[in-house]
């Protein structure tokens, strides 16, 4: 792409040649999303920068795609519509505010020439900056700035849209790489930033289309000639999830034959429940064998789908924990039913985000009036917060996002609904639940988002996973694969066993000062294993309360709450 002499002039595009050209933006960056989940700062496994930009660009696309004019301006509005409902993550909103900007640019222009195009960015950049309450330099901010002033400066020098186009993708990725001398916790990480990195691979697909090359997706296996078909949906086989119950279930055995008559095979468990969730093409040979070693609970079949919902349906499983397994889990009693809701109580409807079945059952219990699946590696789009919004019969809106990189999209769906919607900022799903037992039910709208917003305050999360990689961070070295601990969403402390670092972070957040001390254990840890974990707390805190819970969440083994 470097030699454009011999290449003809693009003087214009239009409608049809936009929708393209984002089709290999988005085709570019599913090849790299890898890549780009690596570059997160902590080395956790939510590190999903690059899939909350994808499946962005692809709601993006999906709208364009729809839309059969060949106008260009109409063609950005519909990708900026589509982005912004389909907007995932703080990457994936400040993106999506990017799109708004270049559509609010170009407006109702037929086609769009190379100052035009160059101008785009700039809004593009200008809108994000305002966007955002707080501007950090050394982010996709950064990138987009400088991409855009230097395509300013190219099409003043041509007027080909392809050479404006290649300046563009240059500077963001001269910015991307300079992303650590602005930001020193990406110097320390050793990665550049996530976001930027994401969106010069954007650029950079459209560039290659313009270019002429040959675009494959290593998902979905879609060429150049299909770009216009990115939207529609194949199947990739199944989502399969199912307990087994039984007295003297071999789980080592089960595991083996299972495993491998599909992929990304998770069975855990112990003799008497064991949790399968795998993927295949066929689930009734895995449905078979499964039910001549025990009964089958809990069979989930879903189809999957294709632009990346194999993402999707991979990271939603939950491990749902029997009635008759919690009764061994001390000090819990069985959960009462679940109350009225906020909003039939009161008006006020309460929709919190949630990542496990556990923890969906828990916020069931404190009344709150609508869930979305949600959390770590599954940020919820806008879409799915409006939806759960429209479906709640109350006018006024609390919503808890749970999650830090939830809260920019919850906070943009606030301007897409005509209900009157305020976000209380829980990063958290301890500091959810703190803010849901604050809630009033004599309380208006505004009494309750302050007395929620105050109840944040007064928890103290943390959570135990494992690193996805090697690095350096807050001075600490990091081993790939060894158990770490983030205390309020900060990585303090890494071990090489899970219990002991448990302990260790427990005291480290003072532990020992405070009453209660819940554990909330995920979809990977045993109800057997759980009670151990359950035994060491309260040996090591024998004047708190410790209580646990089965929260059913994926990739983290246990969520603490400290209050």
């Amino acid at each position: 792409m470097d030699d454009l002499a011999e290449q003809p002039i693009i003087k214009e595009v239009d409608g049809t040649l936009v929708r393209r050209m984002f089709s290999a933006g988005a085709i570019w960056l599913e090849n790299n999303v890898p890549l780009v989940n690596s570059l997160n700062v902590f080395p956790v496994p939510d590190g999903d920068t690059g899939t909350n930009m994808l499946l962005t660009i692809q709601a993006a696309v999906r709208e364009a795609n729809a839309n059969g004019s060949h106008n260009a301006g109409e063609i950005y509005n519909a990708l900026s519509r589509g982005a912004l409902l389909g907007a995932r993550g703080n990457s994936g909103v400040i993106f999506s505010q990017i799109l708004r900007g270049m559509a609010r640019a170009v407006d109702k222009r037929e086609t769009i020439e190379a100052r035009l195009f160059a101008d785009s960015f700039v809004e593009g950049a200008h809108t994000a900056y305002k966007g955002v309450i707080k501007p950090v330099e050394g982010t996709i901010l950064t990138v987009i700035r400088e991409a855009g002033d230097r395509a300013v400066i190219a099409a003043a020098q041509s007027n080909d849209i392809r050479f404006v186009l290649q300046a563009t993708h240059q500077a963001a990725q001269s910015a991307v790489q300079r992303t650590p001398q602005l930001l020193p916790i990406l110097k320390e990480a050793g990665v550049v930033d996530a976001g930027g990195q994401g969106l010069a691979f954007i650029l950079e697909g459209a560039l290659k289309y313009l270019a002429g090359e040959t675009l494959e997706s290593t998902k979905l296996g879609i060429g150049a000639q299909h770009l216009e078909n990115l939207a529609v949906e194949e199947g990739f086989g199944y989502d399969i999830q199912f307990h087994i119950r039984g007295n003297v279930l071999n789980v080592d055995e089960i595991r083996e034959k299972i495993s491998a008559m599909g992929e990304s095979a998770l069975i855990v468990g112990d003799e008497t429940l064991i949790k399968v969730h795998i993927h295949a093409l066929n689930p009734g040979d895995i449905l078979k064998y499964g039910a001549e070693q025990g009964p089958l609970v809990n069979i989930i079949i879903e189809n999957m789908q294709a632009q990346y919902a194999d993402f999707m349906a991979g990271n939603t499983a939950d491990m749902r924990i029997g009635a008759e397994n919690l009764g061994a889990i001390l000090p819990l009693a069985a959960r009462p039913p679940a109350p009225t809701s906020t909003d039939e109580m009161t008006g006020v409807a309460t929709i919190a985000v949630a990542p496990g079945e556990g923890l969906k059952e828990i916020f069931q219990s404190l009344g709150v009036s609508a869930i979305v699946s949600g959390g770590p590696t599954m940020n919820p789009s806008a879409q799915e917060l409006l939806d759960a919004i429209n479906s709640v019969k109350g006018r006024e809106i609390i919503l808890l996002p749970n999650d830090k990189n939830i809260i920019p999209v919850a906070q943009q769906v606030q301007q897409l609904t005509d209900k009157k919607t305020r976000v209380v900022p829980s990063r958290t799903v301890p500091q959810g639940l703190a803010a849901l037992l604050a809630f009033n039910f004599q309380g208006d709208l505004d009494t309750n988002v302050r007395m929620m917003g105050a109840a944040l305050n007064r928890v103290r999360t943390v959570e135990l996973t494992h690193a996805v990689r090697s690095a350096q961070v807050n001075g600490m070295t990091v081993q790939q694969g060894k158990p770490i601990a983030l205390l309020d969403g900060e990585l303090v402390a890494s071990g090489d066993e899970l219990t002991p670092l448990l302990l260790q972070v427990l005291h480290q957040a003072g532990a020992q000062n405070n009453e209660i001390v819940t554990l909330y254990f995920g979809s990977e840890v045993t109800p057997s294993v759980a009670q151990e974990t359950y035994s060491y707390v309260q040996h090591e805190f024998p004047d708190q309360v410790i209580e646990i819970h089965a929260g059913g969440q994926p990739l983290y083994p246990y969520i603490i709450s400290i209050e």
